[in-house]
């Protein structure tokens, strides 16, 4: 029998329709070899369906089944037999015995949003990215938080310093509207904002007011006030900042300016997410107030932090040995005072407020097109908590915008979120950044160590990848956020330089010495051909080097950006947005080795084949692309080769000969191939 070529997924080509509704006939099918005479049956928890012959076509037969859906999520594997061998067929791939840690799974009325399957993704940390609007720049001295004064950083290109929570250097949101055609012309689909709401720092994972953009990156209508004097941490006395962050004018006019820009995407067919840290806020926050930010500012209520009678005192976990005023003995995450954890399970009222939050920014007049959720496996208090939660949050969220997505960060696995009642998908650190860092690079994703043993380990890329792919459903793996880097984690070309380290000990300059653009090339070619949405993280596609945070948050170039990466990624953008199979085709390992990972991505009309070489060698290979459904005997025609002497998007013909392509590909060269039928 022949093994490799069994094979089945989630995608339409092998389920139909992929995305199903309680009640609903679904047609379930496997591929075999056509020269092997066999059986194939459908397991299920319930019964074994036979399976008849529904197809032959080239080298394979295909069988297939019909099966009505009920309301409970479905789960099955194959069985093959020619009578005197039985194997089984699952997510992860052949087996001799039957493994239903690994089975497909279908869930009724599970689906998620279409735009989102294969969607290319932008990350944008708003400070960093481009200053459209001087008169909203915070001022030296403006408030002070953590042991340091606010202030503007006066030269755009001065690398972040190792302590850089309140360092800005006047990124907003007009500059983000500035730059829209750019991103149109990159071939960016979705926008995702690292948070953006009122907040002291510059990453803005300390939410100090939920309901407003943040004028310091939106508009200033009303100014004045003073900042605090040089020797003064008094946060009460910042009346400049107090003013900006509490007038109401100010305020909505930031929220307009939101809903201005998002409008516009939409019109260039760029959507938005935003970033929702749900599971702790800021000390800053208003229901907290621990800065007396809004102390005597119209239309706020007192914070929890000063008085007992505060409508937000059950909002945070005040401990028994605290007391008002001034009262400090309250849960902060991880231990941090500055991030007070919310306690939604000693307030209704908290959790309908958040939930209403959720609501608020997909609805109009703002119409966000999602969430991306900031650990969202951490909020509560207990896990039970935490999934009635989320299923909470998705139903509100869909109930005001059904085409929403919603975005978990999350490491490891996910699989109890993932159940097609919680988040629609991940970040994918484990079935993405993780494997493809390792594999090109041999570098963990905050370049704290170096593997010498994962450098250009193909089967131990193949292998990982198989088991981290098979714990998402379907529809959740094609719209899986496939980063190199983010805010989180050092830049992936700084990971070709394979020096370990941070920017405290390395010093910013080592970040980009010797560093290796034709890895970082092959890189985005995986990213642009694999299942998932391919998300840049600015400035990766124009040569932005840093070590993990927060040196990976420096400015992007505009005055001196890598054209020819730019250009680049442009045109692997495009290869990806006009080949369909490669948003929702079926994805299959073709051969990984030593130095070599190759896979195809194919739909009954088209097949892709992508060939990496990850090392600084020649390297011969034959690859068996028959398996990509790829005729036996045929020509295929190179699209994009890429190496260390640059790129190329000439066509060039290659022949397939019984199946198999023969290739000698040169250092760092990756290779995409396209057949269309």
């Amino acid at each position: 029998m022949n093994r490799e070529a069994i094979f089945s997924d989630g995608t339409r080509e092998f389920l139909d329709p992929w995305e199903v509704r309680p009640g609903q006939r679904v047609a379930i099918r496997v591929r075999t070899s056509r020269y092997d005479s066999l059986k194939a049956v459908l397991l299920t928890e319930k019964e074994p369906i036979e399976m008849r012959l529904d197809e032959e076509n080239g080298a394979f037969s295909f069988y297939k089944t019909t099966v009505s859906m009920g309301e409970s999520p479905f789960r099955y594997i194959f069985s093959i037999t020619d009578g005197v061998e039985t194997l089984y067929f699952d997510r992860y791939g052949v087996a001799e015995e039957q493994r239903w840690q690994y089975a497909f799974i279908i869930v009724p009325g599970f689906y998620t949003p279409s735009w989102a399957k294969g969607a290319v993704m932008y990350q944008i940390l708003v400070d960093r990215f481009c200053s459209g609007d001087d008169s909203n720049d915070v001022v030296d001295r403006e408030y002070h938080y953590i042991n340091s004064y606010a202030g503007k950083i006066p030269d755009w290109n001065r690398p972040p310093s190792d302590f850089d929570v309140c360092n800005f250097y006047g990124g907003d949101l007009e500059g983000v509207r500035s730059k829209l055609n750019y991103l149109k012309s990159l071939g960016v689909e979705v926008i995702y904002f690292n948070p953006i709401f009122v907040s002291p720092s510059n990453h803005k994972y300390d939410t100090q007011d939920y309901d407003y953009i943040d004028p310091h990156y939106g508009r200033i209508i009303n100014d004045g006030g003073e900042p605090l004097k040089e020797g003064d941490t008094d946060n009460s006395h910042a009346t400049k900042y107090k003013k900006r962050v509490t007038d109401i004018e100010n305020l909505e006019a930031s929220n307009e300016l939101f809903a201005q820009l998002v409008s516009e995407a939409h019109e260039k067919g760029i959507r938005v997410i935003l970033d929702g840290v749900f599971n702790h806020c800021g000390s800053f926050n208003k229901w907290l107030d621990r800065e007396g930010i809004y102390e005597n500012a119209v239309g706020f209520e007192p914070g929890a932090y000063h008085t007992a009678d505060s409508p937000y005192v059950d909002f945070f976990d005040f401990h028994m040995n605290g007391k008002w005023p001034n009262n400090n003995a309250y849960d902060g995450w991880w231990g941090h005072d500055t991030l007070p954890k919310l306690n939604y399970e000693g307030s209704i009222r908290l959790m309908e407020y958040i939930l209403s939050i959720g609501r608020k920014w997909v609805s109009p007049p703002y119409n966000a097109d999602g969430w991306r959720l900031d650990v969202a496996a951490d909020l509560g208090h207990s896990e039970t908590f935490n999934h009635t939660f989320w299923k909470r949050f998705r139903d509100e969220v869909k109930s005001a915008n059904p085409e929403a997505i919603i975005l978990a960060e999350h490491y490891g696995d996910a699989t109890p979120w993932l159940q097609g009642d919680q988040w629609d998908t991940i970040m994918n650190y484990d079935a993405f950044m993780e494997p493809v860092s390792y594999f090109l690079t041999g570098m963990e994703k905050h370049s704290d160590r170096f593997d010498e043993g994962a450098i250009c380990n193909g089967e131990q890329f193949e292998l990982t990848m198989r088991h981290t792919m098979a714990q998402f459903l379907t529809p959740s793996l094609h719209c899986s956020m496939n980063q190199l880097s983010n805010h989180d984690h050092s830049r992936f070309l700084t990971r070709t330089n394979h020096k370990v380290g941070r920017v405290a000990q390395l010093g910013s300059e080592a970040a980009s010495e010797g560093v290796n653009v034709a890895v970082l090339k092959e890189a985005t070619m995986i990213q642009m051909t694999w299942p998932g949405a391919p998300t840049l993280y600015y400035g990766d596609e124009a040569g932005v080097c840093g070590f993990t945070d927060p040196d990976n948050r420096r400015t992007y170039p505009w005055d001196n950006p890598d054209h020819d990466l730019i250009d680049f990624n442009r045109d692997m953008i495009m290869l990806h947005k006009v080949n369909s199979c490669l948003r929702t085709g079926s994805f299959v390992f073709l051969r990984c080795s030593r130095n070599l990972i190759s896979y195809g991505r194919f739909s009954r009309d088209q097949q892709i084949v992508v060939v990496i070489n990850g090392s600084g060698a020649d390297l011969p290979c034959e690859i068996p692309v028959w398996k990509a459904n790829v005729p036996m005997e045929c020509e295929m025609e190179q699209i994009l080769m890429t190496n260390e002497l640059g790129y190329s998007i000439m066509p060039v013909k290659w022949k397939v000969e019984e199946g198999m392509l023969r290739m000698n590909l040169k250092p760092y060269t990756g290779i995409v191939l396209r057949r269309n039928r």
